[in-house]
């Protein structure tokens, strides 16, 4: 989806859910019906529970691994830091993945941290260090954001300093780290299949949100579908 700051509004914030449904089942017109059922059955499993944060990847590479990771795993939600490097996803790695998952820009790091504790979430760095705990035993009952750093030289102390936890990886090699994107990948499918297997997080989109998504995954797969599903706004609100 396009990049956008974390406050700008979205195009649906003001509709209801009844309004929402209307929309949606308009632009369904449009679209094939097994479009439809894979929208309204992947949309159940997407969550915010776990975010993303990068902070100043460089390598187009690994951030679209990193986009390709998070819509294969359900992880909705990603936070770009771009202090000094623009996040650039390339569409031959991504695979198509950046339509499908929301990032957000941000300018600092301190400003991504204060957006995401302003929803709820819990801020978590992942390091090698010797005393972090590991990703497996990590509590998953609170909102989490995963933070990962730069290719070359990991997270910037500003960013370490801030979080509220840490994490790391078990490693039995030599090498000292992972690549990034194998890292996020790693982390995410520990944390989310923990996640969907404890009853006691309510880690689902609601049916408003889910609502929002979808009419955003329409607007994806419509041709010109940001000035048609605006069209059809018109439409049912002229009703």
């Amino acid at each position: 989806m396009p990049r956008r700051t974390i406050d700008q509004p979205d195009l649906f914030a003001n509709c209801s859910t009844e309004f929402k449904q209307r929309l949606y089942d308009e632009a369904c017109q449009l679209m094939s019906d097994n479009r439809r059922q894979l929208f309204d059955r992947l949309a159940t499993l997407r969550t915010r529970h776990v975010a993303v944060v990068l902070e100043d990847i460089y390598q187009a590479h690994n951030a679209s691994a990193v986009l390709r990771s998070c819509d294969c795993f359900g992880v909705q939600d990603v936070h770009v830091v771009e202090n000094r490097n623009a996040f650039n996803p390339a569409d031959d790695v991504a695979v198509g993945s950046s339509k499908w998952v929301d990032y957000y820009r941000h300018n600092s790091i301190a400003e991504a941290y204060a957006a995401l504790r302003a929803r709820g979430y819990r801020i978590v760095a992942t390091l090698p260090h010797e005393n972090d705990t590991m990703i497996t035993q990590f509590d998953i009952s609170q909102p989490t954001a995963l933070v990962f750093g730069t290719e070359l030289t990991g997270l910037t102390q500003e960013a370490i300093a801030g979080a509220d936890a840490y994490v790391k990886i078990p490693m039995y090699g030599f090498t000292e780290s992972f690549n990034i994107s194998v890292c996020a990948a790693l982390s995410l499918f520990s944390l989310t299949e923990r996640m969907r297997a404890d009853s006691n997080i309510d880690w689902q989109l609601s049916d408003d949100e889910q609502l929002a998504l979808k009419l955003h995954w329409a607007m994806q797969t419509i041709r010109d579908g940001e000035q048609v599903i605006t069209h059809l706004m018109n439409n049912l609100q002229a009703k």
